[in-house]
């Protein structure tokens, strides 16, 4: 389970948090403009812009849970089982796995204009990467400064949705999961008004009470309301360490912590790791579940133009600043 989302303030911002029981080696990877990928199906691409992002590396290939490219377009992948739906190789359209859909897109597009033309030619397959990692069901967001969709293949087809709050977690699908925001339109940042009944004398007794009734589970539905709320609600300065701090406090209403959500044989989903990119500067800030130090990596600050991955392990142990 994970929750992403959008924020703009000076700067554009993009990220999530990824929720899951185990970790398989993520690490933050950036792939330069003459690395090679090889798609399954043999395409070679005509551009190559450079990506950051969290990815596990797999055989010298990144599969990306997320990631930004140089030119300020954001991708992320997010659990959607039981309505995924991959297809078979089809004639005539770019046959893309799911594992090679975010490099495919934020290798090429500039925007999610970009974004959306280069969709409607592909075909999702049903291609897993190895025996050991079989197909992941996803759905996608694509975010930039001209817009956020959200991307679902399922039975159907492949649909894409304008996602005007910027925000996507899991099942169900995305647009079940606006249509339930109808149920929280009484909410308020403001106090509430005393609409109960008339001639009964009903009284404020506490700061917040307008959000009485926003959902407080770890669903994804309930997550779903509840960074949307968080997020469209959300005020900051427009520096860079106040605007990616007021990130991490609104990804920080979904969070996870261990023991609340038991998966089995003794596991725990957690929130593994919490993300933040700053797509105007292509940098890549993170924390983790046991590091609440926020760190970052500046793609620019890299040679762009190598041909070889370029990895950060991700810092796991807490930092604790001393003062006496």
């Amino acid at each position: 389970m994970c929750t992403a989302i959008t924020y703009q303030t000076k700067d554009f911002y993009f990220g999530r948090t990824l929720d899951y029981d185990c970790s398989y080696g993520e690490e933050i990877v950036i792939t330069p403009h003459n690395f090679t990928f090889i798609f399954r199906n043999r395409t070679v691409l005509k551009k190559n812009y450079a990506i950051i992002g969290m990815a596990h590396v797999a055989e010298g290939c990144p599969l990306y849970y997320d990631a930004i490219n140089e030119r300020g377009l954001g991708m992320a992948g997010l659990n959607f089982t039981g309505n995924a739906d991959y297809k078979e190789a089809v004639y005539g359209k770019d046959n893309i796995a799911s594992f090679e859909f975010i490099p495919w897109v934020l290798r090429q597009c500039a925007t999610v204009k970009e974004a959306k033309e280069l969709i409607s030619r592909i075909n999702i397959t049903n291609t897993a990467f190895s025996d050991n990692l079989p197909v992941a069901t996803l759905h996608w967001i694509v975010a930039g400064r001209d817009g956020v969709i959200t991307v679902e293949s399922v039975k159907e087809g492949i649909n894409v949705y304008d996602n005007p709050v910027g925000v996507l977690t899991n099942n169900p699908p995305f647009m079940q999961q606006m249509f339930q925001l109808n149920n929280y339109m009484n909410l308020s940042a403001h106090d509430p008004k005393d609409n109960f009944a008339k001639g009964l004398p009903l009284h404020i007794y506490s700061r917040g009470m307008g959000a009485i009734g926003l959902p407080g589970d770890l669903s994804s539905q309930s997550r779903f309301a509840r960074a949307v709320f968080t997020k469209l609600n959300s005020v900051s300065g427009s520096s860079e360490p106040e605007s990616v701090s007021q990130f991490f406090h609104i990804l920080g209403s979904v969070c996870q912590q261990r023991g609340c959500c038991i998966t089995g044989d003794g596991k725990y989903e957690t929130t593994i790791y919490t993300s933040c990119c700053n797509t105007d500067k292509g940098i890549y800030y993170y924390n983790t579940y046991d590091n609440h130090q926020i760190a970052a990596i500046n793609m620019h600050n890299e040679n762009l133009d190598g041909d070889l991955l370029i990895k950060y392990p991700l810092i796991q142990e807490e930092q604790f600043k001393m003062q006496n």
